[in-house]
């Protein structure tokens, strides 16, 4: 009778120590299953723009990567407001991602109210590119170079019309930050992404705009727009012969975009680590690389944790920007 109470008990204890092995079995399954589904990669701009180009560069890798669909969707609209309130609002689990610019920033210091609170709602992925902007203008405007532009602007203030590719985007900041430093005032026209922008600034609806190199320099190439400068430090291989803006006519200027990847909150940090992981690994092929110098721009892969401080750093120097320029959602 003793024997077989002892193996009882000897039984039981057995079942019970198995008890958090059963128990943690599915979870360890499904986090080491991601992706297991199709993942989408909402873009807050038009397809044809920076953000939109970059998404679908990544796509085609992660799916080699995952064997898992991803799926690009366009959601353009009021500087990429619409879709960050998507994302915000999607469940945390990894299988919906914003691919997005520096407007992700420009829009929280722009807003005084937005669908979603910029710094608590999203987990940083990382950033992906940098890119410097160009000035390009009509050629209807009948100027050379960016000191005849400012002449012209400052003699005419607000009779010549910029671009943006919405209202806080990194277009629009650029745009602002370069009207302040050059003392010239224009009239904002916002529109739902850069293609439309880009081809009001050809056919001279709007006189000029600071736009991203990606799908600005096939325009630049072909003449049918004019370059007159770019906005970083140093000049850019595609455009040799176009000066800085600080070597053109304002000294000590330079301004740089950027784009990153950001989940909902709360999503698991396991996840947000193989999303980095993976996006840097394709980031670091030569292939993409070449591909990014290509179109202007270069791989920036960074850690979560970084990103997150830049858009919170950023949030803060846009502020002070469109305050000073008098920018107004509306």
């Amino acid at each position: 009778m003793m024997a077989m109470v002892k193996r009882t008990r000897v039984m039981v204890l057995t079942m019970v120590a198995a008890l958090p092995l059963v128990t943690l079995t599915p979870l360890a399954h499904s986090q080491g299953a991601y992706p297991s589904k199709p993942v989408r990669i909402v873009v807050p701009f038009s397809a044809g723009s920076a953000t939109d180009i970059l998404a679908r560069m990544l796509g085609p890798k992660l799916f080699e990567a995952w064997g898992q669909q991803v799926v690009v969707d366009n959601r353009p609209s009021a500087g990429g407001t619409v879709a960050g309130g998507i994302v915000a609002g999607a469940a945390p689990d990894g299988y919906t991602l914003l691919l997005t610019s520096s407007a992700f920033a420009g829009s929280a210091a722009l807003y005084d109210k937005l669908p979603y609170d910029t710094v608590k709602d999203f987990a940083g992925i990382m950033q992906i590119a940098g890119t410097p902007l160009i000035i390009v203008a009509s050629s209807t405007l009948g100027v050379k170079t960016l000191k005849d532009f400012i002449a012209l602007a400052r003699q005419k203030p607000k009779q010549f019309n910029f671009a943006s590719s919405g209202i806080g985007s990194g277009t629009h900041y650029g745009a602002e930050l370069f009207n302040l430093s050059a003392g010239i005032l224009g009239t904002h026209v916002p529109f739902k992404g850069v293609p439309e922008a880009l081809n009001d600034t050809i056919s001279g609806r709007t006189h000029y705009f600071v736009a991203p190199t990606l799908p600005s320099i096939p325009l630049i190439k072909s003449g049918r727009l004019l370059a007159l400068a770019v906005t970083p430090a140093q000049r850019i291989s595609l455009l040799p012969d176009v000066p800085t803006v600080a070597e053109a006519a304002l000294p000590g200027f330079e301004y740089d975009g950027w784009y990153g990847i950001v989940a909902p909150a709360r999503t698991p940090r396991a996840i947000v680590a193989k999303l980095n992981q993976e996006v840097t690994r394709i980031l670091e092929s030569n292939e993409i690389k070449e591909r990014l110098v290509g179109l202007g721009a270069v791989a920036k892969p960074t850690s979560p944790e970084a990103f997150e401080k830049l858009v919170r750093e950023e949030i803060v120097t846009r502020r002070k920007v469109f305050s000073a320029a008098g920018a107004k959602p509306n």
